[in-house]
C-alpha cells in the first residue's frame, strides 16, 4: 500500500502577482457597478465600484463539491478578501437535465463552513446563471444581426465530421451563409418550441479553418426540453457553457475569472465573445448603438487543477460511486468530498493549510494524499483536546486493590494549551486496557505489559502483572496485576519507581460504551483505474472498521463535529449526522502518523 513520495511544490501563487500588476496600472480604477449584475447600461448607472477586484466561484449543481473544489474556494474567495474585493457564489444553472436544488443547499453549505460567504456591505452575491437567461438570448439575437452566428440543422455526426481534425482545417457547414433573417427566424423558431430536441443548434460564425478547434464555429445554443429547478419550464433552448460563462462573468463585473487549465483552449472564444458583445454596432439606419456589454471586460486566467493519490475527483465517477452503494451516501466519509470530509472530521484550517502549502501554479502535478492528512493532523494537533479511548478492550483487574473503591485521577485536556486545565478521570478495581498492550510471551522491544513485568498506568500507578486467564481456545480474556499504593502520578512518590511502558486505561465502572468507525482511503491504489483497470477494481475492502470500543466517561457528552485526539490511537471526531445527546458515534478522522509509506 506504499506509493512513491512526490515532491510538494513551491507554495506559488501567479495570479495573486497578476491583480497586483493589475492593481498598480489602475486597470479597474473606473470600472462601475450598479449593485446588481447587468448590461452596459444598467451598470453606467452605478457608480465607481468600491470592490478592487471582483472574482467569482461557479460551480454547477449537478453534484456536491470535493476537495479540488476546497481549493478552488480558498483561491477566489481568498484573494478577493486580500485585495479589498468580493467573491460572488454562482450556480452556474445553465443545464437543466442534471441540475437540482440538492446540489445547490450542499454547495452554499459548503461554502459557509469553509468560513467564507456572499453578503457584502448592502449586497448579497448570490447569482444564478438561469437569471441571465433573458440577457443571454438577447445577446444571441445580437450575434446573428451582427452576422456572428448562425442557425445549423447539419445532425451532430454530420458535425463532427466537417468540424475537422487537429491537422485538418473543417469544412463550412452548408447553412453557415443564411441570410440575418432566415436565422434569426428559424432561432426564434428554437425559443418557441417549434424543432425537435437536437434538431438544430445556433453556432458562433467564426473560423472553420483556425487551429484551435474550439473556434471552429462554436454551438452556442440547443433544443432541450427539460425542466429547470430555477425557471421550470418557461425555456426550451438552453446556453451551452462556454457561451454562458463569459456572459454571466460581463454582467457580474468580474475582473479576474479564474479557471481550471481545460478551460485554458476556450479562453480565445471567451476573449471572442465578450469583445462582439462590447463593441458598438449600427441599426439598419446606419445608427451606432452602443455594445450590450461594459467595458473593462473580465479577463480568464488557468491554473492546474487538483490531481490528488488514492481519490477520485471525476463527478462521473462520484455520481457512479454514490449511485451505486460503493459508499453511502455523498457524504460517506471515506469520499473526497467537502461533506464527506467535513463528516470524517478534517477541518476548514486544514484545507486552508493544504491549499496554502500546495500553492497554485500552470503546471499539471500529482499531489500525495498524505500531504493533505498531515495538514490535518497539524491543525487538530494544536485544536483538538486529549481524551482516553480503549478500541480493542481487555480488561485489567487490580487484585490488590479495594473492591468498590474509586478514585480521581487527573489528565491535561491538552499538553500544549496548560491553560485548558485538567479533567478527571477514575480509576477503579476493574480497567479496561488495550488488547495489544499485553503480552504473554514478549517480543524484542516490548515495553508493556508482560507477566512479572511493570509498567505505569497512565496518570495512575506503577501496576506489576500477576498472571491472565483464558477461554477454552487459549485467548487471554482477563489479566491480573498488583498496584504500588506509593507511585501514583503528580505525588512525590511517583518517581520511586522506574518503568519503560506506559499504557492507557479506562475504569470499567465509569467507562462509556460506543460505536467508533475506523476509516482509511477508500482506494488501495495511488491512481485508480490507471490503464485500463475499472477504478472500482482498486476499492479498498478495509477502508471501514465498525467496532465497539470502551472510551472515558467524558466523551458520552460530546457534541456533534467536536473533534478529540484520542491518545495513542489518532483524530477522532463526532459524527454529525449519526450522533445523538449522550450517545455519540465517533469517526476516525486520522492516524497519529501515516499508516501508509513505508
Amino acid at each position: 500500500m506504499s506509493s512513491e513520495k512526490t515532491p510538494i511544490p513551491a507554495a506559488s501563487n501567479f495570479i495573486r502577482a497578476i491583480i497586483e500588476k493589475d492593481l498598480s496600472q489602475s486597470k479597474y480604477a473606473t470600472k462601475k457597478w450598479a449593485g446588481s449584475p447587468g448590461d452596459a447600461a444598467h451598470q453606467d448607472t452605478g457608480v465607481v465600484d468600491t470592490a478592487k477586484i471582483r472574482t467569482r466561484f461557479p460551480p454547477e449543481p449537478n453534484g456536491y463539491l470535493h476537495i479540488g473544489h476546497a481549493k478552488s474556494i480558498f483561491l477566489n474567495f481568498g484573494l478577493a478578501r486580500d485585495f479589498d474585493g468580493i467573491c460572488h457564489l454562482r450556480f452556474d444553472d445553465t443545464n437543466p437535465e442534471k441540475e437540482s436544488q440538492e446540489y445547490v443547499d450542499s454547495i452554499s453549505d459548503a461554502v459557509k463552513w469553509l468560513g467564507f460567504g456572499w453578503d457584502n456591505a448592502n449586497e448579497t452575491n448570490l447569482y444564478f446563471a438561469s437569471n441571465y437567461f433573458d440577457f443571454m438570448y438577447r445577446a444571441a439575437e445580437s450575434l446573428i444581426e451582427n452576422g456572428h452566428a448562425y442557425v445549423d440543422e447539419q445532425s451532430a455526426d454530420e458535425m463532427r465530421i466537417n468540424r475537422g481534425t487537429l491537422t485538418e482545417a473543417g469544412k463550412d457547414s452548408p447553412f453557415r451563409n443564411r441570410t440575418v433573417a432566415e436565422n434569426l427566424a428559424r432561432f426564434r423558431e428554437m425559443r418557441d418550441g417549434k424543432h425537435a430536441d437536437g434538431s438544430m443548434v445556433l453556432r458562433a460564425k467564426i473560423d472553420m479553418a483556425s487551429p484551435n478547434i474550439n473556434m471552429r464555429d462554436p454551438a452556442i445554443y440547443r433544443v432541450r426540453r427539460a425542466h429547470h429547478h430555477n425557471t421550470g419550464d418557461q425555456w426550451c433552448i438552453y446556453p451551452m457553457y462556454t457561451f454562458a460563462h463569459p456572459i454571466e462573468d460581463a454582467l457580474e463585473r468580474i475582473t479576474h475569472s479564474i479557471c481550471t487549465l481545460e478551460f485554458e483552449d476556450q479562453r480565445p472564444f471567451y476573449d471572442w465573445l465578450l469583445l462582439r458583445l462590447a463593441e458598438p454596432t449600427e441599426d439598419v439606419g446606419g445608427n451606432k448603438k452602443p455594445g450590450l456589454l461594459a467595458e473593462p471586460l473580465p479577463k480568464q486566467y488557468e491554473f492546474a487543477r487538483l490531481n490528488l493519490t488514492y481519490v477520485v475527483l471525476s463527478k462521473r465517477k462520484l455520481i457512479q460511486l454514490v449511485e451505486e452503494k460503493h459508499v453511502n451516501g455523498w457524504d460517506d466519509p471515506r469520499l473526497p468530498t467537502i461533506a464527506g470530509a467535513r463528516r470524517r472530521g478534517y477541518t476548514a484550517a486544514g484545507f486552508k493549510l493544504f491549499t496554502d502549502r500546495i500553492g497554485v501554479s500552470k503546471a499539471d502535478s500529482w499531489i500525495e494524499y498524505s500531504i493533505l492528512e498531515d495538514c490535518m493532523r497539524e491543525v487538530l494537533n494544536t485544536d483538538a483536546e486529549r481524551r482516553i479511548a480503549v478500541l480493542d478492550p481487555i480488561k485489567l483487574v487490580i487484585d490488590n486493590y479495594p473492591e468498590g473503591q474509586s478514585e480521581d485521577c487527573f489528565a491535561p485536556n491538552h499538553p500544549l494549551k496548560p491553560e485548558l486545565g485538567k479533567r478527571t478521570v477514575q480509576l477503579s478495581k476493574e480497567l479496561w486496557i488495550e488488547r495489544e498492550d499485553f503480552m504473554e510471551t514478549p517480543s524484542k522491544g516490548f515495553f508493556r505489559l508482560t507477566p512479572e513485568g511493570m509498567v505505569r498506568l497512565r496518570y495512575g500507578y506503577v501496576v506489576k502483572c500477576t498472571g491472565c486467564e483464558k477461554d477454552a481456545d487459549g485467548k487471554v480474556t482477563v489479566v491480573h496485576c498488583e498496584y504500588l499504593p506509593d507511585t501514583k502520578s503528580g505525588t512525590p512518590g511517583s518517581d520511586s519507581v522506574k518503568v519503560k511502558g506506559n499504557i492507557h486505561w479506562v475504569s470499567v465502572a465509569h467507562a462509556y460504551e460506543a460505536e467508533v468507525r475506523l476509516y482509511d482511503r477508500l482506494f488501495k491504489e495511488a491512481h485508480p483505474g490507471e490503464g485500463d483497470k475499472d477504478f472500482l477494481d482498486d476499492i479498498n475492502q478495509n477502508s471501514v472498521q465498525v467496532i465497539t470500543t470502551q472510551l472515558e466517561l467524558s466523551l458520552k457528552d460530546a457534541k456533534p463535529e467536536e473533534s478529540f485526539q484520542f491518545e495513542r490511537h489518532g483524530y477522532f471526531v463526532a459524527d454529525r449526522k449519526d450522533s445523538v445527546a449522550g450517545k455519540p458515534v465517533f469517526n476516525r478522522t486520522v492516524t497519529l502518523k501515516d499508516a501508509w509509506q513505508k
